[in-house]
């Protein structure tokens, strides 16, 4: 299928600019930074909905304070952030100014992502930036973040921002041209479907001197990406005109395809890839095959242990007796509850509870089947 075909539905697009694209020794590069923004400004246009995710924070400030990042400690890299956040958001405010657009900056944490309440409020700034015409710029909070909050790389924040917008489309812009299976490949890989164990085996570590991400981050984007059921593409950011020929169905880079009819929900995506589960259900063979073939939700009478501490609200995994995950979801009663009423039917339950109970254990709407 020609490429043309994959994005003709897309309007929400992310893109991702790598540190090595926009920064060196001497700090951001505005000639680069003007390069990329023309780009995108093509696709502004076009009516695309555009959210910038763009690393350089760090080594704007390195370049100002003549301090290596590499010889840093953390707490000199948060300051170094800091001074470098502005002088980041100055370049592309003088870069998109010159074509009449303004931009916004947003910082995230993990934690911003992780609690509903605060992923809600990212996507509603987001959306609303996007409305009022402003172009999003976004980056990792390096000035405060910590490493029990840190997402770590651009690349794994950008899959995040692609979900928060639920953008159809992510594009990693680094030094890369694409995946490649081989070393010596001439070219690389035009479509990837799954990240299996051989895509796995053929990531690298960190990329280069002014970034923390390698085709290991990328590879852990797409797999967000695709389970999503959206699509994500690598490609070398040096190329002239990059965003524009990708759009305009030039086969480019690497395209990795998420299932399109199975496309997630923005709040089962953030089930999915947001919270972290705080205990684990294990379940019979009839609730496996409610959950997996009949698309039930999973109740009491199907669970035949409960591990962990948690309180409704609190996410958990759901395995098989074999301990092989099946789905991940929302519960609706205690740990403590549960001990009560697993393996039994709901007229047991209505006599334990009266009728303050649930039906479900966890209800569909709030389930992430694997």
């Amino acid at each position: 299928m020609p490429r043309s075909a994959y994005l003709k539905h897309v309007k929400t697009i992310v893109v991702k600019i790598g540190s090595s694209l926009i920064a060196d020794e001497a700090g951001i590069s505005k000639k680069q930074v003007t390069r990329l923004v023309d780009d995108v400004v093509f696709l502004l246009k076009k009516k695309y909905r555009i959210v910038i995710v763009s690393s350089g924070a760090i080594s704007a400030g390195s370049a100002v304070m003549k301090k290596k990042r590499n010889l840093c400690t953390i707490p000199e890299k948060q300051a170094l952030a800091a001074i470098g956040q502005s002088i980041l958001m100055d370049v592309y405010r003088d870069c998109f100014n010159k074509y009449g657009y303004e931009v916004g900056q947003i910082l995230l944490t993990e934690d911003d992502v992780k609690h509903r309440r605060r992923f809600l409020n990212a996507r509603h700034t987001l959306n609303a930036l996007l409305e009022m015409g402003v172009v999003p710029i976004v980056n990792e909070n390096d000035s405060v973040v910590i490493k029990e909050i840190k997402f770590g790389d651009n690349d794994t924040l950008s899959a995040h921002v692609s979900n928060i917008v639920q953008a159809n489309l992510l594009v990693l812009l680094s030094d890369v041209d694409g995946f490649y299976w081989n070393e010596n490949d001439a070219e690389p890989v035009s479509e990837i479907h799954e990240i299996n164990d051989d895509v796995w085996k053929r990531c690298r570590g960190a990329g280069s001197e002014h970034g923390t991400g390698g085709m290991y981050t990328k590879i852990k984007a797409g797999e967000i990406v695709i389970k999503s059921g959206e699509m994500m593409i690598i490609a070398n950011g040096r190329t002239e005109h990059i965003l524009k020929r990708i759009m305009q169905g030039e086969k480019i880079g690497t395209l990795f395809l998420g299932k399109m009819q199975s496309k997630l929900k923005s709040k089962k995506r953030w089930i999915a890839f947001n919270v972290k589960p705080k205990g684990k259900l294990i379940i019979d063979d009839g609730a496996v095959k409610a959950l997996k073939e009949n698309k039930k939700s999973l109740l009491a009478i199907g669970i035949t242990h409960i591990e962990g501490n948690f309180d409704l609200g609190d996410a958990v995994e759901v395995t098989d007796k074999k301990g092989n995950l099946v789905a991940k979801g929302i519960v609706n009663y205690t740990s403590e509850e549960l001990e009560k009423i697993k393996g039994k039917k709901t007229q047991e339950i209505k006599k334990i509870f009266g009728s303050q109970y649930y039906l479900e254990v966890i209800n569909r709407d709030d389930l992430i089947v694997f």
